[in-house]
């Protein structure tokens, strides 16, 4: 939801951003569909049949993409145009078993988890990545003398490594809040319309918990309009941007002229003074940490769900909740680079 398509290559991720396209969200959906009927053929609420058949047209599903946008335009979720042609690909035989006690908001808060899932693989990799080249530059230059700096201004001395200490303790801090979040956030979804489970015949539980075995998710009781994990989940994005954010502030001020205690392996041109060499890569983190420490209020705004289910408040967690993570992705991205290209110097402060 960049406002400019060239805006991806400075605060984009391409790896991350493509787990919310229309082609992997509808891949979640047929997935979620397929284990939907595989699950209740099981416990005899539908047909072998139908299940095999709805695996079936699930895996050569061709998307009519304008009927799904004019119906999730209508209807303001898209499930409803979904589940029309998939029956339709199902065929009139075995279409009411299409979906059998589900709901919308099933569907669509299971895909999210699965790419979620996916999200949080990447994410840890990435900080293992990021912590493993701190603690390498930390080897190689920690005992390089800077001057600390207390509220902007000199303080005493201390070295690479204690500075590169105030980055390393918060992510790995994160690392293991990421691990501790995971499982509370990759739940299953599924309530049916009111979220009881009523429409699945006493069967509802056993139905959710298998689901959550072939997805690779938690089971969990129906959390419709629960929002609290993915509400934990934005939190946590903030908190790594921040972390990040403060790693690129901290570098853009030693990387100045005057104070010149860091190097940089590449920095940005001007167009004016061809003398220049701009720390973008540690300013991007700056306003990627901005950028989601104010999405978070957007997104806890989802919090407030009217009742047993909320359209405004769903909308919006679909509207803020990509960004921030693609924000946290790329600042992940340019904070690796930004490490793995930099180098200390000793301090000129004082001399």
């Amino acid at each position: 939801m960049l406002p400019s398509p060239l805006l991806q290559a400075l605060v984009g991720d391409e790896e991350v951003g493509a787990l919310f396209s229309k082609e992997a969200e509808l891949s979640a959906l047929l997935r979620i569909e397929t284990a939907l009927a595989q699950v209740e053929a099981q416990v005899g609420l539908i047909s072998d049949e139908a299940a095999g058949r709805i695996a079936e047209a699930c895996s050569s599903f061709k998307a009519d993409w304008a009927g799904l946008a004019a119906g999730l335009a209508q209807d303001g979720v898209i499930v409803p145009a979904f589940v029309k042609q998939l029956r339709t690909t199902v065929g009139e035989a075995h279409a009411k078993a299409v979906h059998f006690g589900a709901t919308s908001q099933d569907i669509v808060d299971t895909a999210l988890m699965l790419r979620l899932k996916s999200v949080v693989e990447i994410f840890g990799r990435r900080l293992d990545a990021l912590l493993h080249a701190l603690r390498a530059l930390k080897d190689r230059d920690g005992a390089t003398p800077l001057m600390a700096h207390t509220r902007m201004q000199q303080a005493l001395p201390f070295t690479a490594a204690d500075k590169i200490d105030t980055w390393s303790h918060p992510l790995e801090r994160h690392r293991n809040a990421l691990n501790a979040l995971a499982p509370r956030l990759l739940a299953v979804q599924l309530g049916g319309p009111v979220g009881t489970r009523a429409e699945l015949k006493g069967h509802g539980d056993a139905v959710a918990d298998a689901m959550a075995e072939i997805l690779g998710l938690s089971s969990a009781l129906s959390w419709h309009s629960q929002r609290d994990r993915i509400g934990e989940f934005a939190a946590f994005l903030s908190l790594l941007s921040g972390t990040l954010g403060k790693i690129g502030q901290d570098v853009a001020l030693m990387a100045q002229n005057e104070v010149a205690e860091v190097r940089l392996a590449t920095g940005g041109g001007s167009s004016a003074m061809p003398h220049k060499s701009n720390p973008v890569p540690a300013e991007v983190l700056v306003t990627l940490a901005r950028f989601n420490a104010g999405l978070l209020g957007t997104l806890h705004q989802a919090l407030v769900h009217e009742n047993e289910r909320s359209g405004a408040a769903w909308t919006l967690e679909w509207m803020v909740l990509p960004q921030m993570i693609v924000a946290a992705a790329a600042g992940l991205r340019n904070a690796q680079a930004l490490v793995t290209g930099m180098s200390f110097s000793a301090s000129k402060a004082g001399s």
